[in-house]
């Protein structure tokens, strides 16, 4: 096995500029930034420090996902104006995160909309020759009403869009949160995997008991959490890395895993942001390379 390893660029790292953070993960042994805009300036930095493009963020999702008909029509011309974009300058991974405009949107209201409006982007990925990865993050609390974020909605959407151009982002952080098996969705769905992120999951079994699933009441102890669980750094959660590497290698998948850092004990400053990507890249490198 020899996967592709790279990272979504933290803020005190994003902060230094693209050329510095290009040069520093590829002088430590990363393959490929995961960037919140492909730009000539972007596709430059990374071409000069000899690293690759992983996957590319955009924007109108949320507006894609919008109550309002005009709203939605004009962000399917904006989105595809910058698909065009991304394509030209080499991008071939999309991702997205589908949380609508309006976070009280229930999720079966949100899906009739989505298959309205997604169709267009769909067709468009397919003449530009990118791949669309959406993110299993299931939104801000309480209402949770990003698309797209468990087995019964996947089952639907890829029912509704066939297209292997319209796939996902696995992240088994956010499944093991939910209590999915994040083992039996690969194997369920790895075929429709277009990117992966490399972050896992704590399940803080003390909170467990005293909120249950629920938001703690008085907040949470620890920093990206919300009670019973704490996003962590590959290594220092519940996820076996090693089993959804098999997994991923019997599939053939030929994407990157690129790390997402939501851990607090490696936040805040530019020193703990490197230290939480470096010690990610060790432990994934057991096992993806």
């Amino acid at each position: 096995m020899n996967f592709k390893i790279g990272m979504r660029i933290p803020p005190k790292m994003g902060a230094e500029g693209i050329g510095n953070v290009a040069k520093w993960a590829a002088d430590n042994g990363l393959d490929v930034l995961d960037v919140p805009r492909l730009t000539p300036e972007v596709k430059a930095a990374c071409e000069a420090a000899g690293i690759g493009i992983g996957s590319t963020d955009v924007d109108y999702t949320a507006q894609l996902l919008s109550r309002d008909e005009g709203r939605r029509s004009d962000a399917i011309q904006g989105l595809k104006k910058q698909m065009t974009e991304v394509s030209q300058l080499g991008g071939r991974v999309l991702f997205m995160c589908l949380v609508p405009e309006d976070h009280t949107l229930p999720r079966h209201e949100g899906f009739a909309i989505w298959k309205e409006s997604f169709p267009e982007i769909v067709r468009h990925a397919e003449q530009t020759g990118l791949y669309i990865a959406i993110e299993g993050w299931p939104g801000p609390a309480p209402h949770y009403a990003t698309l797209g974020c468990t087995p019964e909605m996947w089952r639907a959407m890829f029912e509704a869009i066939p297209s292997n151009h319209f796939g996902l982002n696995y992240d088994p952080s956010h499944l093991v949160r939910l209590g999915i098996d994040y083992l039996r969705a690969l194997d369920e769905f790895g075929e429709r995997v277009n990117h992966c992120h490399g972050k896992d999951t704590e399940i803080l079994h003390e909170e467990l008991y005293e909120s249950g699933v629920l938001s703690a009441t008085f907040g949470a102890k620890y920093g990206f959490s919300e009670g019973s669980w704490r996003y962590t750094i590959p290594g220092h959660g519940e996820v076996e890395w090693g089993k959804v590497a098999v997994r991923l290698d019997r599939l053939g998948y030929k994407g990157a895993i690129g790390i997402e850092l939501e851990d607090h004990r490696f936040w805040g400053s530019l020193e703990a942001e490197r230290q939480g990507i470096l010690k990610a890249t060790e432990h994934l490198a057991k096992y993806f390379r």
